[in-house]
């Protein structure tokens, strides 16, 4: 009787490790990009006043 090797468990795992690896890379590439756009800073400043009436104290 010969015994045969199944190697199909390597190759699975080798897969998974390269499918992981593009994943990283892609989302890293995004992070790196957005971090490159120059987004624009409000002109006016928001500004909300807020009446004393409004607060209740809890004891």
């Amino acid at each position: 009787m010969q015994f045969t090797r199944n190697t199909s468990s390597g190759k699975r795992a080798i897969s998974l490790i390269i499918k992981l690896g593009l994943v990283l890379v892609l989302f890293l590439g995004v992070i790196f990009l957005l971090s490159k756009v120059d987004f624009p800073k409000p002109k006016k400043e928001i500004e909300k006043i807020i009446p004393n009436e409004n607060f209740k104290i809890v004891k």
